[in-house]
């Protein structure tokens, strides 16, 4: 067993509330070890299956997958496989592919936003160009596409499907808000394909190829969607943290990316007909034209930023729109608990509880 993986699997476990303090029974234990051991099998997996014969797509590949990552997703298929059969065959086969969904996606959103760092490490695209980086998001889209076709033809509809949403979700992130669009609205819309849509998946595929009963699968659809908005809109208010330290980006880096996030849009709206959101938001803006903020260090002290911008930074950070959005994001997170009230009583259910609380917990 690697050690690292199951190092992995521990901390995701324990996320997910899934500790022995809180659950002591041999069945919770039982779970913990069948959920850790699957973690295992799929790190294994997704090493073979991102390994090509051909030198150049080998070394690209598995470029994201070697930087690490939490692995959240197949962690919640492999949860909610306990509502069935548990970890089976197909089971692994189908997070091993929505893993490699996700991973595919973060090579080409990186190139759409132009991002400097992933996971720690320069972006794929900024090791081996936009060209490379976007070919071998194709590339693993297809590799995942293979392993979803193996478990048939409901698995082919619902990697399509999926993959739909999250182009979709990219599409209209891209184009922006068009006339008569109210922008709130466009904005849930494009975290809930970009990002609920693939842990909707997730959710949905351990119910589904454990041979759970089927009754919980659109309950697991409307949890993975939820809680993937209230996840990017804690993201929203994470990104005006004080403690760059923690985040891993100074404050505001969205905003100067020009990234359009909830505090901004109702702050938009506020300054409509309140004089100071007004002045608040312009001196947000004034800020944001030119800076390239995925570039900028942590660790220089953020110098292509005004003492103005972070003023202003700090000013939003502290305002109630920005308050708002966490309230909101406690919302999506409380809709998507509710949307387990079919499920049986018992760790699963408690765990897919705890994981929704942690989602906006970490802006604590």
């Amino acid at each position: 067993m690697n050690p690292s993986a199951t190092r992995r699997g521990s901390r995701l476990t324990s996320q997910l509330g899934l500790t022995e303090r809180i659950f002591a029974s041999p069945g919770t234990k039982h779970l913990i070890a069948s959920i850790d051991d699957g973690l295992d099998r799929i790190e294994e997996g997704l090493m073979r299956e991102l390994g090509f014969a051909d030198s150049v797509a080998d070394a690209t590949t598995r470029y994201l997958l070697e930087a690490g990552g939490k692995r959240v997703r197949p962690m919640l298929t492999l949860l909610t496989a306990q509502l069935g059969d548990g970890v089976t065959d197909e089971v692994i086969t189908a997070a091993e592919a929505i893993e490699i969904t996700h991973i595919a996606s973060l090579y080409h959103d990186d190139v759409m936003d132009d991002a400097d760092k992933r996971r720690g490490v320069p972006s794929a695209h900024a090791v081996f160009g936009n060209s490379v980086a976007i070919l071998t998001g194709d590339l693993l889209f297809a590799r995942a596409s293979q392993l979803m076709a193996s478990l048939g033809e409901r698995a082919i509809l619902l990697q399509a499907d999926t993959f739909e949403r999250l182009v979709l979700g990219q599409l209209h992130e891209t184009v922006g808000v068009q006339p008569g669009d109210d922008p709130e609205a466009h904005y849930i819309q494009v975290l809930a394909d970009k990002t609920g849509s693939l842990i909707a998946t997730a959710a949905r595929a351990g119910v589904s190829f454990s041979h759970a009963p089927e009754e919980y699968e659109p309950a697991m659809v409307e949890y993975g969607e939820k809680v993937g908005i209230a996840f990017q809109l804690v993201d929203d208010v994470i990104d005006l943290s004080p403690q760059p330290e923690e985040t891993g980006k100074v404050p505001g880096t969205d905003l100067r990316a020009g990234v359009v996030t909830l505090p901004l849009i109702y702050l938009r709206r506020q300054a409509e007909t309140d004089p100071q959101a007004a002045a608040l938001l312009s001196r947000i803006e004034a800020d944001v034209t030119g800076i390239d903020a995925s570039r900028v260090d942590v660790a220089d002290g953020d110098a292509a930023a005004s003492d103005d911008f972070h003023a202003a930074i700090a000013e939003l950070r502290q305002h109630d729109v920005t308050k708002r959005t966490l309230a909101e994001a406690h919302r999506w997170a409380d809709e998507a608990v509710a949307a387990l009230d079919v499920l049986p009583k018992g760790p699963v259910k408690e765990a897919l509880v705890r994981f929704a609380g942690t989602i906006v917990d970490r802006s604590h």
